[in-house]
């Protein structure tokens, strides 16, 4: 089991001092990847309505994601780098097929592409792409990168991409980069068990029903005549809940039931996930120390 952390941009704001030494000091900790989240505008909550807007208002520092880890990338050595997600049907699938293949290579290979279809339809709009067919176009944005980065040139023909004998250089050294899928919708787990490298399941507590979520995509990943041992499944977890001992069990019932990543994720607030209470970097820091060396053993 690989165990990562999220970048809390949000309050690291733009000291860049602060941002590399918060970055350094998770891989020396030992930490197997680290996750960037992705907004490229922020919303005035007075015009906009939507629970995320608390934290990702237009007042919220949040570095475009690509461009932050081509940093990331440059300042360490051996950590995976991830965006944890980043909305692809915002953006335009040439130029973001390109810019993950530059990273995967400024990185040494070290890119894990996580994607999403998002919730913010301002952002579709100021973007000029259009929110309300964003998942049947991703489908296709998925197959146009992947035969991109595989391929020196290639000839698409789709409902919304057209390409006639062209391609990007250069080309991510494995010629793919790990795609993997947030979301919960069946229709979700129908794309992963299609095209995804991997699930990130952010809904569901330890239980029963995780379990079954779990079951139901494998199922689907074996109709696709594919392993499902080859598609990796994460969750996130957060030190605002309990202490070394519920960190304890649970990493370990993820474990059994199969998750491959666990994401320390000490900003997001969502579904049953509860945020930690420092907000400066050394809580952050001494957070994230505290949670790896509880269930260092145990991964």
């Amino acid at each position: 089991m690989k165990v990562g952390a999220i970048f809390p941009q949000t309050e690291c704001g733009a000291d860049i001092g602060a941002i590399a030494e918060f970055v350094r000091a998770i891989e020396a900790m030992g930490f197997d990847h680290l996750f960037v989240a992705d907004h490229v505008l922020g919303a005035d909550p007075k015009f906009h309505s939507h629970p995320s807007l608390a934290n990702y208002s237009h007042e919220s520092v949040v570095h475009e994601s690509l461009t932050l880890m081509a940093y990331f990338a440059a300042i360490t050595q051996r950590i995976t780098l991830a965006t944890g997600i980043l909305i692809l049907p915002q953006r335009q699938t040439v130029l973001v097929a390109k810019q993950a293949a530059s990273l995967d290579v400024l990185s040494g290979g070290r890119f894990r592409f996580g994607i999403g279809v998002g919730w913010n339809e301002m952002e579709f709009i100021g973007l000029n792409e259009n929110f309300h067919n964003r998942g049947k176009r991703s489908e296709e944005q998925v197959q146009m990168m992947k035969a991109l980065w595989a391929n020196p040139y290639i000839t698409f023909e789709g409902k919304w991409h057209r390409l006639q004998d062209a391609g990007i250089n250069p080309l991510p050294p494995r010629r793919k980069i790990p795609l993997w899928f947030g979301g919960h919708m069946d229709v979700t787990l129908q794309r992963i068990a299609k095209w995804g490298d991997g699930w990130m399941m952010l809904s569901e507590p330890p239980g029963p029903k995780a379990v079954a979520e779990f079951d139901k995509l494998r199922r689907l990943v074996e109709a696709e005549g594919r392993d499902p041992a080859s598609v990796g499944l994460e969750v996130w977890t957060s030190t605002g809940t309990g202490a070394e001992k519920d960190w304890r069990e649970e990493i370990s019932f993820w474990k059994k039931a199969g998750v491959t990543h666990v994401t320390l994720h000490n900003t997001f607030g969502g579904y049953h996930h509860k945020r930690m209470a420092g907000r400066s970097m050394s809580d952050h820091v001494a957070a994230m120390r505290r949670y790896r060396n509880a269930v260092a053993d145990l991964l």
